[in-house]
């Protein structure tokens, strides 16, 4: 099972790598879950699945201390050149969120902006997040409702790939309240879900169908995989991924809509 996992991760790391082009869409919902999270000067943060570091430069831009965890290199790269921009210091680090490098109580906040729930496993994924967490910090994240845009993009792209390993969750559970609840427990108090809405200026619904296919991990794997194995299928699906995109695009936007995610650790 251990190597089946590790080869799970490996694929998402190398597919990940080409996401950078998608900061600029997730740079105002960072600045919104810090804004939620109430991130202040001097807290310890770590922000879990960083990517290119949006959460983190807004974090340290306020004067916190922040750590920023990622599983692609590609993207802890795009990370250090932001953060050398905005002229803050972070630490940087290359890591799995289902093992996080730090003792348990190290940070008053952790947080996570649409990149926990890419791990495959949620209780242990949760549970090493709370662990580095002190008793009385907040946890925040940023996920995806699986009845609305995103969710259903993931649905869509899961019937067209093979099944995950046994064990891996659909990353789209994480934006469901009920789950979110059953899987913090008792083990956090205070817990509290707000909406909001990401929208992303295209051309048309055939240019973000493209800059997807280029940029989003999942879908990236399905459309090497697919122009290699089932071209008749590939068609099939981006046939239906640009109907469901046409249901939230109007005016040369596209609406998405999150959910955000704040507790205090018990």
């Amino acid at each position: 099972m251990a190597d089946v996992l590790d080869n799970f991760k490996a694929g998402q790391r190398a597919s990940w790598a080409h996401f950078a082009p998608l900061q600029a869409h997730t740079t105002e919902p960072a600045a919104r879950l810090v804004k939620y999270t109430g991130i202040e000067r001097g807290q310890r943060v770590l922000d879990v699945a960083c990517g290119t570091g949006v959460v983190s430069v807004t974090a340290a831009r306020l004067g916190a201390q922040v750590t920023g965890l990622d599983l692609t290199p590609e993207l802890l790269l795009a990370a250090r050149e932001n953060a050398r921009i905005a002229a803050v210091d972070i630490d940087w680090r290359e890591g799995d969120a289902e093992a996080l490098p730090f003792d348990a109580s190290s940070f008053d906040v952790v947080v996570s902006q649409y990149g926990h729930i890419f791990a495959p496993r949620p209780d242990v994924t949760i549970g090493e997040m709370l662990r580095v967490l002190k008793p009385g910090g907040v946890i925040a994240f940023s996920t995806w409702p699986p009845e609305l845009y995103v969710g259903r993009v993931f649905a869509l792209t899961g019937r067209y790939m093979p099944p995950p390993p046994p064990g891996v969750s659909p990353p789209a559970q994480w934006g469901d309240p009920a789950i979110i609840r059953e899987r913090l427990g008792d083990r956090v108090r205070d817990l509290r879900f707000d909406r909001a809405t990401m929208m992303i200026p295209t051309l048309s619904v055939a240019h973000h169908r493209e800059a997807f296919e280029k940029t989003a991990g999942p879908v990236i794997r399905l459309v090497e995989m697919l122009s290699e194995t089932d071209p008749v299928k590939l068609n099939a699906f981006r046939a239906e991924i640009e109907a469901l995109t046409a249901e939230y695009y109007a005016d040369n936007v596209l609406r998405q809509d999150y959910l955000m995610t704040r507790a205090f650790k018990s």
